[in-house]
């Protein structure tokens, strides 16, 4: 890594490039925090959407790479980049950031807690950066296969969510608001697996729909058509989501093969629709009872 470092031409890539050495995508941002590379269309607003489908930068966090090499090659094109995007929600670690706000809508740390206690969950050992606001973000990280959503306060009052498609901004980077820094103690761990109870709190509720005749008896068939209702790009997460609820029901076993052909009518393989429901069994087992349910004193 101190190679790396001494190679780097600025801070910036330097940190970038550490990020990327431990598997994380990465952007160029500006002292804003938004992408330093403009949209290579945006003088054609006629254009079809692409999302770097056109191989050049400029894509915002479509570009976010852990290659080195290529994050040399967009720090290259934004000279000017004083920090980097994290993209959230892309292997291997699938993340999940937590922001918890400083802004007038009350305590975010206190009603995290407060979720935590209700819904017994603890937030494990994890990173946290803080940033120039006095905010921190916690990271922590998902299954693969689910897409968790980014939010502005439908968690809680003050407390953000950065899933698929978002970014967190890297510690190391320089804003026109500060610097953003990795919490003591820290920066030597592993994003942390998300708590069960606290992933399905991140996932969208569903929507109701009309029933057909599944296994499971009414709420069964809720679920496989919440499933059947699924537009590309939420496949994944709507399975999930059905699965863990059937799982927690005492129905999973006996809908599993109505899910898998819901799923598989949305497009889905069988076989990974079958990793999926898979991955919701094993996350809605019961919690071990000497695992404790409060929440780590640093969230």
């Amino acid at each position: 890594m101190a190679t790396t470092h001494r190679q780097a031409r600025t801070p910036a890539l330097a940190h970038a490039l550490s990020a990327a050495e431990r598997g994380l995508a990465v952007i160029p941002l500006s002292r804003t925090k938004l992408p330093a590379l403009r949209s290579p269309h945006r003088d054609d607003p006629g254009a079809a959407p692409c999302h770097g489908e056109c191989g050049r930068p400029g894509h915002g966090v479509h570009d976010a790479t852990s290659d080195p090499d290529r994050v040399r090659e967009l720090f290259a094109a934004a000279p000017w980049a004083t920090g980097y995007g994290i993209a959230c929600g892309l292997p291997p670690h699938h993340l999940i950031g937590i922001d918890l706000d400083t802004k007038a809508t009350g305590d975010s740390s206190a009603a995290l807690r407060e979720l935590a206690l209700r819904h017994l969950f603890t937030i494990p050992p994890t990173v946290v950066v803080l940033t120039p606001s006095g905010g921190r973000h916690l990271w922590l990280t998902g299954p693969p296969g689910v897409a968790v959503p980014n939010s502005a306060g439908r968690l809680a009052p003050g407390i953000d969510v950065r899933g698929a498609g978002g970014y967190l901004v890297g510690p190391g980077s320089r804003t026109r608001h500060g610097a953003y820094t990795t919490a003591p103690g820290t920066a030597h761990l592993a994003p942390a697996p998300c708590p069960r109870a606290l992933l399905r709190l991140l996932l969208p509720a569903p929507r109701a729909h009309r029933s057909t005749p599944s296994p499971g008896g009414a709420h069964g068939q809720g679920l496989v058509q919440f499933v059947l209702a699924a537009h590309e790009g939420q496949r994944n997460t709507r399975l999930f989501w059905a699965a863990c609820r059937a799982y927690e029901n005492g129905i999973g076993p006996a809908l599993t093969d109505a899910l898998v052909t819901a799923a598989r009518r949305t497009g889905l393989s069988e076989q990974e629709a079958r990793a999926t429901i898979t991955s919701a069994a094993r996350l809605t087992r019961p919690t071990d009872p000497g695992q404790g349910t409060t929440p780590d004193r640093g969230a």
